[in-house]
């Protein structure tokens, strides 16, 4: 098997497939903050028309220009990005959100050609949305790679021509699509655009190194580009099939030389695919991606919950209405609205001026976020808990130091013994936290449904206060103390999964993080029951949870 890709080699490949098909791979997703890296590989990019997350509808698929109209007297209408079938390059594609993503992704299955998303999420939980990420065939991170191993990049013109021309032409071996679709398969891709994009990338690449016939070589790079970082990598590369044993020779005499020769199966092995894209990556690149993933997954995750209001906040699109004591017109939407009526009733009026009437008024719309809170419920039970603890402890203080520039608070409720007890109230104090954390105790048994229950009824309470509560449940096995405080493990699970069905149905986001050394199904079905993420963590120190629950908590 070749060696993988270089990551300045990955990135000049990512390249020129892109030079070649944009619109075959539809696009490219680059991780990197601002630097003379990025810089320089931006550069090299196709030519493209940038757009910010926050651009409007009007500026997407065009509307009323209304300037124009209002100095012409007529209706004039301007033209949007997506208008012309041209490159997109999205700034800050990171803070796109799920409007724009989700017309971003129509356009590129219709017309779009080609769009490149800056990604410039500087934690793990920052990320493409799933539409875009979805859709775009290559992926790229510059984080770990250094200015020393880089160079200027340049793509000769007239091979980027020749291998367009070339391209086809190009074959793909009979099982490419098979051995490609099985690899996603196995990485837990649901998508089946992945492997449509990984077999585009195929043919470009293969073009650009001037093949008649897609190489193994060129397959198992264009599955680094296109797959590596869609799935999780299995821990061991799937068993092969046994070979069925060989015929009988035929008896002598039976053979002649006109016997057809037995065919060769023309295919790449999918575990040499999976080793491949293996030995490509940097160890913790699919860790973090998977941890951005689960968390973003809990519902509720991101900003608290989304309030409509007319005086402060994010903007949103204005609506018809009448304006009053609380309710503030939007001028420029009236005028935009008015404007094309003007010709009608100024032949109508028999005056020039220009007429407002009540169909045309729109006000001014804004959406806040109400506070968030983490509630941390913590196994503090068993041998391990006093170790548990203390990486529990120094999480909600590392998410606490980070939490003034944002209206995020923190609970810790702690379940050992026969019951649950609530060791910090949702609070934003440091001191106050590291003061009531000193010298918590640990040890006995597991009441998990106690500790579920109060994280409920926290969760309740904060909500009737116009917050938004998120529960992280940190523990490393099944509860083995009911409800009432006896020592019977059946009815224990039965008290857990009855209050985690009552947290689903009260729609309170959760995330359930297993610390145990093995994944616990026990856990795993505690998640599917609470619809909430499930996170194998077997070596969770408080870096590790507090970036976590700082993805859950969506910053």
């Amino acid at each position: 098997m070749s060696e993988p890709l270089s990551p300045w080699a990955r990135v000049q490949t990512a390249l020129a497939v892109l030079a070649v098909d944009p619109a075959g791979v539809k696009g490219l997703w680059l991780r990197a903050r601002a630097s003379g890296l990025r810089t320089r590989v931006t550069a090299a990019l196709p030519p493209a028309r940038r757009l910010h997350p926050g651009i409007d509808d009007a500026s997407l698929f065009g509307g009323v220009d209304l300037a124009a109209t209002l100095a012409a007297g007529h209706l004039i209408r301007s033209k949007g990005l997506l208008a012309d079938p041209t490159p997109l390059l999205l700034t800050m594609a990171e803070r796109s959100p799920a409007g724009l993503s989700a017309r971003l992704a129509l356009w590129l299955d219709t017309q779009g050609p080609c769009l490149i998303a800056l990604d410039e999420g500087a934690d793990p939980d920052e990320g493409l949305p799933a539409a875009l990420a979805d859709r775009l065939g290559l992926f790229l991170d510059l984080s770990d790679l250094a200015w020393s191993d880089t160079a200027d990049l340049s793509f000769d013109a007239g091979k980027i021509s020749a291998a367009r021309a070339r391209l086809a032409m190009v074959r793909l071996p009979d099982k490419a699509l098979e051995s490609l679709t099985k690899v996603a398969f196995a990485m837990g891709i649901a998508s089946l655009r992945a492997p449509r994009l990984a077999i585009c990338a195929a043919r470009a690449l293969a073009a650009w190194r001037g093949e008649d016939l897609a190489s193994d070589d060129t397959l198992r790079h264009a599955a680094e580009l296109v797959l590596a970082h869609r799935g999780d990598l299995p821990a061991e590369a799937p068993e092969a099939e046994p070979e069925p044993a060989p015929p009988p020779p035929p008896p002598e005499g039976e053979a002649g030389e006109d016997s057809p020769p037995e065919p060769q199966e023309d295919r790449l092995p999918e575990d040499v695919l999976l080793e491949a894209i293996r030995a490509a990556l940097p160890a913790d690149l699919l860790a973090q991606l998977a941890a951005g993933k689960a968390a973003r997954r809990a519902k509720g995750s991101g900003t608290g919950a989304a309030r409509k209001g007319n005086h402060r906040g994010r903007p949103l699109p204005s609506l018809a209405g009448t304006p009053g004591a609380s309710k503030r017109i939007d001028l420029v939407a009236t005028l935009r609205a008015a404007a094309p009526w003007q010709p009608l009733r100024r032949r109508e009026a028999g005056s020039a001026r220009l007429e407002i009437r009540k169909s045309d008024l729109r006000i001014k719309r804004y959406q806040q976020s109400s506070d968030r809170v983490l509630i941390f419920a913590v196994d503090a039970s068993g041998s391990s808990a006093f170790a548990r603890l203390a990486e529990a402890k120094g999480a909600v203080e590392l998410l606490l130091a980070q939490a003034y520039a944002r209206r995020d608070h923190v609970a810790l409720i702690a379940f050992r013994g026969q019951s649950a007890e609530l060791i910090l109230p949702p609070t934003r104090s440091l001191v106050q936290t590291k003061r009531r954390l000193a010298g918590l105790p640990g040890g006995g048994g597991t009441p998990l449904a106690a500790g579920l229950r109060m994280a409920f009824d926290l969760a309740q309470q904060a909500r009737a206060r116009g917050m938004t509560p998120t529960v992280a449940l940190l523990t490393d096995g099944r509860g083995n103390i009911a409800l009432d405080g006896r020592a019977d493990r059946a009815q224990a699970e039965a008290d857990s999964l009855q209050i985690a069905r009552a947290l689903r149905l009260q729609a309170l986001p959760a995330l359930v993080i297993d610390i145990a050394n093995r994944p616990q199904p026990a856990l795993r079905q505690m998640a599917l029951v609470l619809d909430a993420p499930y996170l194998p963590l077997p070596r969770a120190d408080a870096q590790r949870l507090s970036g976590v629950l700082q993805a859950a908590l969506g910053g």
